[in-house]
């Protein structure tokens, strides 16, 4: 196979007919300008032709369940290897995904229990060994005695062999033995049926049959021989035919399973098979019955449920223990406790369950090594994959591809780096070296100086973003753009790395950044802060790992919250700071973070919070309609004379409903195909071509352009074809202030990252003419942003605390942490060792302090 990848005519998007090549089993960052074609070459041309190649390799037969796959717009890519992508934005929101799941964690667990776990009785806790048929028969003549003692009443008692328990199929020949052995009555899924009749199944569904084996009469009288003697050979009948299981439904209609497997010496307590569906919480056999495994009272609350208190298992299922934990104990660790765990579990297994769970044991602890080299030593495995940013799912789910130990693959990362503070920053990068050195390519989408650095080779595009960027500015080995400006001096060859070196070094943006020739400046004064500024006072904050804080938020200050990641930044200014204001000054119910008391709100108004998540309801949604310029755009439409004549009134511009959209994409421009076992595609529609609309609304016009033709716009080209229009060119012009201008205005919102769609949100409340005296909150706002793109970052915050607002940030990137004002600095470390406050104070102050990990960092950086 070849050393390179090599990428000829790429076009996708705004790329501009671009070649490249790239080291094959390296580390390669794509780096330039928010917007530039990173990312529509990374993953929109070289993953999705792998993929492309890869559905094409299958079968005819395969590939007619999977449908066709649209090739990127490229003419030939050489040196393809199959490729895995990893980015932001397709983390599970399911509330039955958690971190154990997605790292295939839990699998292992199950297979664990099911193998070496030791039961309990639930009733009385006693650790329960096998039962034989003896002493089934004597725990059911007692169990008799007791309940026609207590009935006063003669009846029956019934004998089932349970044969089949949840599976699924039609049985009909199994049936049909049954009878033929001499059998005569069934119980299928709880109703009786008589084997003389033909029984249909549905064979797609589960089913649960039990055999009855006799229906012995119970008196109140003592048993006498005979008839202790026809239960007990019922008795073997029953687990003969099952298995080692017995089921006995008792005269008052109590019905008890009898396992010679396992059942409680004390009570007679059976447990049923123990396998790894006991201790899946998404199938009925394991999950607690009143909350369905979801572990809450209900879908949307956060109320734990009552039966199982959030452990989302049955009794049965917790019953069963390891080292004197149940597997609900084990996911409620942290990735360190559990790694302190199995560390030590080994010991308390024989030598025979050490051999029969090795392989187990040997996943589940490569896993947890990576959680906890990647930095997320504070996360639960029970943490709800919801609840995860955008940069801990990412690390998440790399985690559970490097533990397949993949050879010959291709990873592509989009900012791994995201969430992590720079102490975390080495052990994360390491990671991505050791898949290197095993034998795979790791492309990665970077900011980070950092990832940067320790990079094999590195692609800068741009030079600008949108319809400016999509060139190769500079394409070698990193060592020759850092060292571009001196003179005379040739950077040292990468051994075993030939691949054609492209652009000039020294025309690269980033470059500049990187060799300092250009850097963010610190602000030329700060805002004072004393004891008589006004602020927000939050204190005795003590929710998750918070200890008992107190905080000082100062207010018409540009704030950064800063510590590593676990520290409590997200509990404080989200659980919080968010729930607890808003409550108060909007009446959103939502449960509060645990603190004592929150004063000075009377200098605010109102709380925003600017978070990643996408914009609009739907994927409908864009730039433009989020902002409300499309409803100035459709009024423009409606009130030309073309439309006029036709009759054609606002709604005909609009891609929400019937009317003027192309029904067949309902409006979309795209088809979504289904791919079944792996992940669905977009394609672009056959009919309208990706217009949205039908021929007829496409034939008016404004200023030469037809509805479609102006989604398709740039914002910055918008901005200026409106120019006339204020209430529309407005809007437009922040968006491209706060450097989106490369977006175009029909872009789907779930082809935004989530710093795109934090920006957008940003420029929306800019454009408004009374932002005052609020406190908007905003987490992480500089992912996806270039040097360039968090200069212009740094300036709508500034302008944003000039008109009077207070913006508090959480972040790890040092050239947004250096410009503040104020900073909050959590920690000292994360986990059980964060949650107090480390130092309040200016930048400076925070530099001088030899506690704080971010101090650290800022002292190499302030002069």
């Amino acid at each position: 196979m070849q050393d390179k990848i090599k990428i000829t005519g790429a076009r996708e998007h705004n790329l501009k007919n671009i070649d490249v090549e790239l080291p094959r089993n390296k580390m390669v960052v794509f780096t330039g300008l928010s917007g530039s074609g990173k990312s529509s070459l990374a993953f929109d041309t070289i993953f999705a032709e792998g993929q492309r190649r890869y559905v094409e390799s299958l079968s005819a037969y395969a590939r007619q369940f999977l449908g066709g796959m649209q090739k990127p717009d490229v003419d030939e890519i050489e040196g393809l290897s199959p490729g895995i992508s990893i980015d932001q934005k397709a983390h599970s929101a399911n509330p039955r995904s958690t971190v154990a799941t997605i790292t295939e964690i839990y699998d292992y667990l199950r297979v664990l229990f099911a193998r070496v776990g030791k039961p309990h009785c639930p009733v009385c806790g006693t650790k329960i060994e096998k039962m034989t048929t003896d002493e089934m028969n004597v725990h059911i003549i007692k169990a008799l005695k007791t309940t026609v003692k207590n009935k006063i009443k003669d009846g029956t008692c019934t004998i089932f062999a349970p044969v089949v328990r949840g599976r699924k199929g039609e049985y009909y020949q199994m049936l049909y033995d049954m009878y033929n052995a001499g059998f005569l009555q069934v119980r299928v899924d709880g109703k009786m049926k008589s084997l003389r009749e033909k029984i249909l199944l549905s064979k797609n569904k589960k089913h649960t049959i039990e055999i009855v084996i006799d229906t012995p009469p119970i008196t109140t009288a003592e048993m006498d021989n005979g008839e202790k003697q026809r239960l007990a050979e019922a008795i073997e009948s029953a687990v003969d035919l099952s298995n080692g299981l017995c089921t006995v439904l008792f005269p008052n209609g109590e019905e008890v399973m009898y396992s010679t497997e396992y059942s409680c010496p004390k009570d007679g307590y059976s447990f049923p098979e123990i396998e790894p569906r006991l201790f899946s919480f998404n199938s009925p056999y394991g999950q607690c019955k009143d909350c369905t495994g979801l572990g809450t009272a209900e879908l949307f609350s956060e109320e734990l449920c009552k039966t199982c208190n959030g452990k989302r298992l049955n009794d049965h299922a917790l019953s069963v223990k390891i080292g004197e934990k149940n597997i609900a104990d084990i996911v409620g660790l942290t990735i360190e406790e559990a790694h302190t765990f199995f560390a030590t579990v080994v010991d308390t297994l024989s030598e025979q369950e050490q051999d029969i769970v090795s392989a187990a044991l040997r996943e589940i602890q490569n896993r947890i090594q990576f959680l906890f080299n990647v930095g997320l030593h504070y996360v639960t495995l029970q943490r709800r994959a919801g609840t995860l940013s955008g940069g801990e799912a990412q690390r998440i789910r790399l985690a559970s591809q490097v533990g397949q130990q993949l050879v010959g693959a291709m990873y592509v990362l989009d900012e791994p780096t995201i969430g992590l503070h720079q102490k975390d920053n080495d052990q994360l990068i390491q990671t991505l070296r050791n898949l290197c050195d095993i034998g795979n390519t790791i492309i990665v989408v970077e900011h980070d100086e950092d990832t940067i650095l320790l990079s094999d080779w590195i692609v800068d595009i741009g030079p600008g973003a949108g319809v400016h960027g999509g060139n190769i500015v500079f394409s070698g080995p990193v060592n020759t753009l850092l060292n571009a400006h001196k003179k005379g001096k040739k950077s040292k060859k990468i051994e075993d790395i030939d691949c054609k070196v492209i652009g000039d070094p020294e025309q690269s943006i980033t470059g500049k950044y990187l060799r300092r020739e250009k850097h963010i400046a610190l602000p030329k004064k700060r805002r004072k802060v004393d004891k008589y500024s006004p602020k927000i006072v939050v204190s005795g904050a003590t929710e998750h790992n918070l200890k008992n804080i107190r905080v000082n938020i100062p207010l018409r200050r540009f704030v950064c919250l800063t510590g590593v990641s676990g520290s409590g930044k997200s509990t404080f200014m989200h659980k919080i700071v968010h729930r607890a204001i808003a409550n108060k000054l909007h009446h959103v119910d939502k449960p509060i973070g645990a603190h004592k008391q929150i004063k000075g709100l009377e200098y605010i108004d109102k709380i925003i919070r600017i978070d990643q998540s996408a914009i609009g309801r739907t994927p409908r949604s864009n730039p433009a309609t989020y902002t409300k310029a499309y409803d100035g755009i459709r009024d423009i439409f409606a009130a030309t004379p073309e439309a006029r004549i036709r009759g054609y009134k606002k709604g005909r511009f609009s891609f929400n409903r019937p009317g003027g959209r192309c029904e067949h994409c309902e409006g979309r421009g795209m088809l979504e195909i289904e791919m079944h076992f792996l992940p669905s595609v977009e394609i672009i529609c056959d009919v309208c071509n990706g217009a949205r609309f039908n021929k007829e609304t496409l034939q008016v016009y404004y200023n030469k352009k037809n509805i479609a033709e102006v989604l398709q716009m740039t914002i910055e080209e918008a901005a200026e074809f409106f120019t006339d229009i204020p209430t529309i060119s407005d809007k437009l012009s922040m968006l491209h202030q706060v450097g989106l201008g490369y977006l175009t205005l029909g872009q789907s919102a779930k082809t935004l990252s989530g710093g795109e769609a934090q920006r957008i949100k940003l420029s929306k409340e800019l454009a408004k003419r009374n932002t005052t005296k609020t406190l908007y909150l905003l987490d992480e706002p500089t992912t996806g942003l270039h040097y360039e793109d968090v200069q212009k970052l740094i300036t709508v915050i500034d302008r944003l605390v000039s008109l009077g607002n207070t913006v508090m940030v959480i972040e790890h990137n040092l050239d947004v942490i250096k410009c503040a004002d104020w900073i909050i600095d959590l920690g000292p470390d994360g986990g059980d060792k964060g949650g107090e406050v480390v130092i309040e104070g200016t930048p400076e102050e925070v530099a001088r302090c030899g506690f704080s990990h971010t101090g650290t960092y800022l002292r190499k950086i302030l002069p």
